[in-house]
């Protein structure tokens, strides 16, 4: 990984894991978040290669690229796969987490937009 230092933490993105289901009136239930804490996290992002994110298409003949992001940071513990983060008012899932060193300090994750 190369070298970040803390002034390429340039990015304020905000980290939600999922809460409790909610009623709704239709006897079922709704998904609800719940911003982590502290919520609000300055990161660097940057898209992934179009390349390191094909993927087969549905009927296995054409490749399909799926936008997707690396966010680079100071560690937080909270942040899982089943995080989304909100970046530029777009939601991303958090598709992978990784320690980016080996002190555990910094973080390295993958996501991929929502729609």
């Amino acid at each position: 990984m190369p070298t970040i230092r803390i002034g390429d933490y340039r990015h304020r993105v905000v980290f939600q894991n999922p809460g409790p289901p909610i009623p709704d009136a239709g006897g079922g239930y709704t998904h609800s978040w719940t911003d982590l804490v502290p919520a609000s996290w300055d990161v660097a992002v940057d898209p992934t290669a179009a390349h390191d994110s094909e993927h087969a298409a549905a009927g296995g003949s054409a490749v399909a690229t799926t936008p997707t992001l690396t966010i680079r940071g100071r560690m937080h513990l909270g942040v899982s796969t089943a995080t989304r983060m909100i970046f530029e008012g777009r939601i991303y899932a958090i598709t992978g987490a990784r320690a980016a060193d080996a002190h555990r300090s910094h973080m390295e994750l993958s996501a991929v937009e929502r729609v």
